[in-house]
């Protein structure tokens, strides 16, 4: 939800808020902001009849000269020195009044004449089954201060953490994504029917709901991942994955191997699917779907960023029927196949599916409501006009990327400009030139209004930041170990704003090659204000770390290091200048400034 506060001392002050997190903009063009130091921020809860000053970590360093990792502090005395601000610490459903202290004066005697700007939010219930929408993220950021204050920057599964502490790290990590997932399941009752189609299919309490539905009538049928695709390293011999590991966690479960179809066509490509579908009563009438990016999995579900989105609408429920309905019959062309065979089986699965559903290949032409695309395609129009819709936004395009920046979303930003519309990039890796390549390396950054996070982790401490940990040293990963989640916003603020959200990773094998399905949202305010919010969370914390490890490898490299953001507060009004008309910052206030629906 979109909303503003009244004018005061020149000040106004813009929020949106998700399910967990509220993102605040202070729009301050009318006021005299000479000698401000800040914002003390203070948040009010009348439901539990508190109101307290927000903590941070900041501090003034001639009030707190040597901060060590166990310093927590209050914006009354060390103040909020931004005009962009976030609550991740909000609870669904809730309504909370904030209020703004313009603050002056010295660190050590801070001037509090001014009157508080004061905004009222409410944030979005976790679950709501009035709406056609529900939207669940993991925290995905197993690297960060909290979680190294919480648990020590231990395993989940350390035998020195307590039973209580070992559960207490799990919910941490999954939020309420494991809750919602489970949730979807026990929703079915006896005569109903799921069917669900995943690529790693190995937590076992989501096995283990699937067996209870079973168990209480509920047709379940599912298509896992089967594919056989066993090598021999320098490392010795692999295991097909994840057909190895699913089938285990299957029998652990007691799942009927009747219940299950192994996909096994089509080997060098995956079936990478993560949705189910419920479909009421007898007459199996479609009713809900659940996809996303969520593997069943352990680090799918508490290591790397992921979401699970629920969708209430029986039309999407019936077309993604049909698409289960398409790959239940393992089509595509089998190893024992011919080659002729294999390329006329391969060619008439891409038709079966193009057939469900035209999908867009123009973003104008995307309708209102949700538009599901199945994969996999033939061409690369799809591709095409997810790269047209990063480069198409009016005033704000974000996307996570798992497996780095596709060349062609390279091709569209490459001539944008500072005064192109605000791209935000969230990769799991830094973009490199590959050494392999015999392509010349296209650099998209500030230069084209393109800013980049990637999943890093503070190794060592720094200043008084402690050591952090991450989703691999936890083993909860292997593969990815921080930004797995597959979504795009198109101007998310704005009146018309665009979702992509699903399975597929925004490449070529996941529109021409592999099982995948992507959800794309068109005029939903609320679904785009909650992957906006949670899109500022995880770039906001990953982009400082991004700094930290680019300054450290320029130095190491003997070249002059990016610019960091300051590990202190500053002492006079001098961190206006990061605002100054032109600046990223600057940028990221009129954004909230022009929104559209406060």
């Amino acid at each position: 939800m979109r909303f503003k506060s009244t004018v005061v001392g020149g000040y106004r002050v813009l929020a949106v808020s998700g399910v967990n997190t509220i993102s605040f903009a202070i729009d301050s063009a009318q006021a005299d902001t000479q000698g401000l130091l800040g914002f003390a921020v203070e948040r009010e809860d009348p439901l539990e009849n508190e109101r307290y000053y927000m903590r941070g970590f900041k501090v003034f360093p001639s009030v707190i000269p040597n901060p060590d990792k166990d310093t927590e502090v209050s914006t009354f005395d060390h103040p909020v020195q931004s005009f962009v601000w976030d609550d991740f610490t909000g609870k669904p459903g809730r309504t909370y009044h904030y209020y703004f202290h313009p603050l002056k004066g010295v660190p050590k005697k801070l001037d509090r004449k001014a009157k508080p700007i004061k905004i009222t939010v409410r944030t979005e219930p976790q679950f709501k089954a009035s709406e056609e929408h529900d939207v669940f993220f993991n925290r995905g950021v197993a690297s960060s201060q909290a979680y190294a204050r919480q648990f020590d920057n231990k395993r989940p599964d350390d035998p020195t953490l307590s039973p209580a502490q070992q559960q207490a790290a799990l919910q941490w990590l999954s939020r309420e994504l494991d809750d919602a997932l489970l949730k979807f399941i026990q929703q079915a009752k006896a005569g109903d029917t799921l069917l669900g189609c995943f690529y790693e299919f190995r937590y076992l309490p989501v096995l283990e709901a699937f067996k209870a539905a079973l168990d209480r009538g509920v047709a379940v049928k599912l298509i896992v991942d089967g594919k056989v695709n066993q090598s021999t390293d320098k490392d010795g011999f692999h295991e097909s994955f994840p057909r190895e590991e699913n089938l285990r966690t299957i029998a652990l479960a007691k799942i009927p191997l009747k219940n299950v179809l192994l996909r096994e066509a089509r080997a060098s490509d995956i079936q990478h699917n993560k949705f189910m579908v419920l479909l009421k009563g007898a007459a199996a009438k479609p009713t809900a779907v659940w996809t996303g990016s969520t593997n069943l999995s352990m680090g799918g579900i508490h290591g790397q960023t992921n979401v699970g989105h629920w969708v209430r609408n029986p039309a999407l429920a019936a077309q993604f029927r049909d698409y289960w309905n398409v790959l239940s019959s393992d089509p595509g062309g089998q190893k024992a196949d011919a080659r002729s065979d294999v390329l006329k089986k391969n060619k008439q699965f891409k038709t079966d599916v193009e057939a469900l559903l035209a999908a867009p290949t123009d973003w104008h032409n995307i309708p209102s409501g949700i538009t599901p695309v199945f994969s996999p395609r033939a061409g690369s129009e799809v591709l095409d006009m997810y790269a047209a819709m990063l480069d198409g936004a009016q005033d704000l395009s974000c996307v996570t990327l798992a497996f780095g920046i596709n060349k062609l979303f390279k091709e569209q930003l490459k001539d944008n400009t500072p005064q192109s519309h605000l791209s935000f990039l969230l990769l799991e890796k830094q973009d490199k030139p590959d050494k392999k390549s015999k392509l010349p390396f296209i650099r998209i950054n500030a230069s084209n209004n393109v800013y980049q996070a990637w999943g890093s982790f503070l190794r060592e401490p720094l200043h008084r930041w402690a050591k952090e940990t991450s989703a691999g040293v936890l083993q909860l990963n292997t593969h990815v170990s921080f930004i797995h989640s597959k979504f795009m916003l198109m101007d998310p603020l704005g009146a018309d704003p665009i979702v992509a959200t699903g399975s597929a990773n925004f490449s070529e094998a996941s529109t021409n090659d592999n099982d995948e399905n992507m959800l794309l949202i068109r005029g939903s305010k609320r679904v785009a204000d909650i992957y906006f919010t949670e899109f500022n969370r995880l770039f906001n914390h990953y982009y400082f770390r991004s700094v930290v490890e680019a300054t450290t490898q320029a130095r190491k490299a003997g070249v002059p290091p990016p610019k960091d953001g300051s590990l202190e507060l500053t002492e006079d009004d001098g961190w206006l200048q990061k605002y100054a008309p032109g600046k990223l910052r600057f940028k990221r206030v009129q954004l909230f400034v022009k929104m559209k629906g406060a």
